[in-house]
């Protein structure tokens, strides 16, 4: 399993705000099959990295289909092989490493 780290973002100069275009990938990425979180800064998502790679790509086209004539994609994937990994175990393992470390 490999998490994607994903922010596209529209360079037209139509607006400051994105949350209405954010809403519309979050539906794309509802209609994918993959589990995924929205966070302040991106979206977040689990999946083979084929799946993630394959999911980047219909997203960055998703913006070009609102009208966009620009479109900058800053992606991260991390596609570990040794061992399962599932969105917030990350977070969790630091969770707990802070949590040990009070006691």
């Amino acid at each position: 399993m490999a998490i994607l780290d994903i922010t596209v973002i529209p360079l037209d100069g139509r607006s400051s705000g994105f949350s209405d275009f954010v809403a519309g990938l979050q539906e794309l990425l509802a209609g994918s099959g993959c589990s995924y979180r929205l966070h302040d800064m991106g979206t977040t998502v689990e999946g083979s990295a084929s799946e993630l790679f394959a999911l980047a790509g219909r997203l960055h086209e998703k913006a070009f289909g609102t009208g966009a004539r620009r479109v900058y994609t800053v992606m991260k994937i991390d596609d570990r092989r040794d061992r399962q990994v599932r969105l917030g175990d990350k977070i969790a393992s630091v969770q707990a490493k802070i949590a040990d470390s009070r006691e």
